[in-house]
């Protein structure tokens, strides 16, 4: 009889075990983690940004080197103990960097910018990230700009050994289309430059972003999901589409909310959060 029980009990345990298999196994397999900006979380060059997305509930932060204002703060190893020491306390991870200050330093005109850059690539592996966003916008964007996107490849064929030597990437964000940044990508040679895909400027330029996902393939770093003033879900970007995009070109890693915030920081993010969830979980 107690042979008896004990193989129920062992049947009854194996039973539970196989039937939450598959859910175990797809948390294992999660391709996707979600965080946010610090600028977007309303603490620009801020570790205090760590403790607003775990209130939300975000995976990461994605961290601005600095500006002309603080010297380009995370280029300090004092800073940058300060932000790892913050990770591991709110246990939201450091997941990319930004180098935004390059819309108003422009990286196609302003000598101090090939500094920075090269710099950026020591914080990268200093912090343990592996993409930077590269902007330009404002001063510094690349639109009806043939001179301007000379310099950048110039620039970047430069650095680009570094960056690889140093297994990160610098990711470029901008709103030229995806066929002009595979220009640009193929003119610098390396797989150490690559696009930093913002599906809400793509949509407010008229690129069709599903076809445009597809066809940058092997070449995009990561990705911001906006949408105008709309709350992720309720404007013209369709991420279950998106998702499929994704998938066709096998894209994994982060995705980091740059959305509006029509009714604040951690109600907004939290909301969108759990939207993009209930499509890249």
């Amino acid at each position: 009889m107690m042979q008896r029980r004990q193989w129920l009990t062992c049947t009854a345990s194996a039973a539970v075990w196989f039937s939450l298999a598959p859910l175990l196994a797809r948390a294992g397999e999660r391709r996707f983690k979600i965080g946010a900006p610090d600028w977007s979380l309303r603490k620009p060059c801020d570790a205090a940004a760590f403790q607003v997305a775990k209130e939300i509930g975000l995976d990461g932060v994605q961290v601005s080197l600095g500006t002309v204002a603080n010297n380009l703060q995370l280029r300090q190893a004092a800073v940058q103990q300060r932000y790892k020491a913050v990770a591991r306390q709110t246990g939201v991870a450091i997941a990319s960097m930004a180098m935004g200050e390059l819309n108003s330093v422009p990286y196609k005109s302003d000598p101090r910018t090939i500094e920075w850059v090269s710099d950026c690539v020591d914080v990268m592996q200093a912090l343990e990230v592996k993409v930077v966003l590269l902007a330009f916008f404002g001063k510094g964007d690349l639109c009806d700009d043939p001179a301007g996107v000379d310099e950048v490849v110039k620039r970047l064929k430069v650095v680009a050994p570094k960056a690889e030597k140093a297994g990160v990437v610098l990711g470029l964000e901008n709103y030229l289309s995806a066929e002009q940044n595979l220009d640009i990508i193929q003119r610098v040679g390396s797989h150490a430059v690559q696009v930093y895909y913002d599906v809400g400027n793509s949509t407010h330029k008229g690129y069709d972003i599903y076809r445009e996902i597809r066809l940058l393939k092997g070449n995009i770093c990561e990705f911001h999901a906006k949408d105008g003033k709309s709350m992720l879900g309720a404007g013209r970007v369709d991420f279950h589409k998106v998702r499929a995009a994704m998938d066709e070109i096998g894209y994994s890693g982060w995705i980091q909310i740059e959305a509006a915030v029509p009714h604040g920081v951690v109600p907004d993010y939290r909301a969108d959060y759990k939207f993009l969830k209930g499509i890249f979980a």
